[in-house]
């Protein structure tokens, strides 16, 4: 972390200081080059940041609070990133566009490296974890993660929500603007309503944590989430008119809750896992374990960016295409909660000495 958090600050910057003023291929060749970077150091470092979730948790208590902290954080940061135009259309009349944009960038990694550091240095890892590394190298050390039957599963249905929910984002602004024939403002609008109304149920989404089975809470989530993709499915509205409104709001207040137990749970779920695998192996992977997640996220985002801009040509004058992807994301969260109900969280926490909930 302490080695990565720099270059990414870096990195970030550079992608919008290109060599060359106009168009030019080296700036695209740039552009390419600094993005992989940039993803690169981010996984270098959000790989163990996620890990000391697990290691500095000592109890489900701490966990959730950990976890909550993270999503709210998540949260701030987020919003913070979604207020670059508005920081940077305030310079443009003094600055020019283009060196807005670049000081923009400048202060917000700038304050991003900040945050990074904190955690970096401020941590003394050997005061929460007694570490004892795993054998092997990463390829052993992966194949004996994935040797992990619970962990299978919940990587399987991990992958199954990432390409619903990314298939749903990345359609968004085309179901407000070509299914609910509503402005693309709109499009902000409902995805901020969503973020606020989400924030709301944090705390209750924590306190459920301690009364009820984490895969209960998910497997919950992702039946909400279908009942948001069906809403979505049949939505429709009449041009120059608010009548698909009733859709854009009702997607809003029904995602909420499962944004929610999405943003908190499954981290917390992957924890458990590792920590589990450590009291019965002797090894401590937790950063292989989290690393695996990433994976399967980045994984079911590709698919689910090829799988929605092949369903997206379909019928585009009439948003069939569309239709077909909202459709395939509800059955999607159903599958998705099928794969998870074999998980079994009774034995993962049975090994750690905590109390099965129901």
């Amino acid at each position: 972390m302490q080695k990565a958090a720099l270059p990414l600050a870096v990195s970030t910057v550079l992608i919008y200081c290109t060599p060359i003023n106009g168009p030019s291929k080296l700036n695209g060749v740039w552009v390419l080059v600094m993005m992989l970077l940039f993803y690169l150091f981010m996984t270098i470092y959000c790989t163990p940041y996620n890990a000391l979730i697990a290691e500095l948790s000592h109890s489900q208590k701490e966990l959730t609070h950990i976890s909550l902290a993270i999503s709210f954080t998540f949260i701030f940061g987020s919003a913070l990133g979604y207020a670059a135009p508005f920081i940077w259309g305030a310079l443009t009349p003094s600055l020019g566009r283009v060196p807005a944009i670049r000081v923009t960038f400048i202060v917000l990694a700038a304050i991003g490296l900040v945050c990074l550091l904190i955690p970096a240095f401020g941590i003394n890892e050997k005061s929460y974890v007694s570490v004892q590394p795993s054998g092997g190298n990463a390829f052993q050390s992966l194949a004996k993660t994935f040797s992990n039957r619970d962990f299978d599963w919940f990587v399987g249905s991990d992958i199954i929500y990432w390409i619903a929910m990314t298939m749903f984002q990345s359609g968004l602004t085309f179901f407000i603007t070509s299914l609910m024939k509503l402005p693309e403002t709109m499009n902000t609008i409902l995805y901020i309503g969503m973020t606020l109304l989400s924030v709301c149920f944090y705390i209750p989404v924590a306190k459920l944590m301690h009364k009820f089975a984490k895969k209960r809470l998910v497997i919950i989530a992702f039946c909400g989430l279908s009942a948001v993709y069906l809403i979505t499915a049949l939505s429709r509205g009449t041009t120059g008119t608010n009548d698909g409104l009733v859709y854009g709001l009702a997607i809003m207040l029904v995602a909420a809750f499962p944004m929610a137990v999405l943003g908190i749970v499954p981290q917390t779920m992957v924890a458990d896992i590792a920590k589990s695998d450590a009291v019965t192996t002797g090894e401590n992977r937790e950063g292989m374990f989290f690393a695996a997640r990433t994976f399967s996220m980045k994984l079911g985002q590709s698919v689910a960016a090829l799988l929605f801009t092949s369903l997206g040509t379909i019928g585009r004058e009439q948003g069939t295409g569309y239709r077909i992807a909202a459709f395939s994301s509800c059955a999607l969260c159903l599958l998705g909660a099928l794969i998870l109900s074999r998980y079994n969280e009774k034995r993962v926490m049975g090994i750690l000495g905590e109390p099965v909930k129901k």
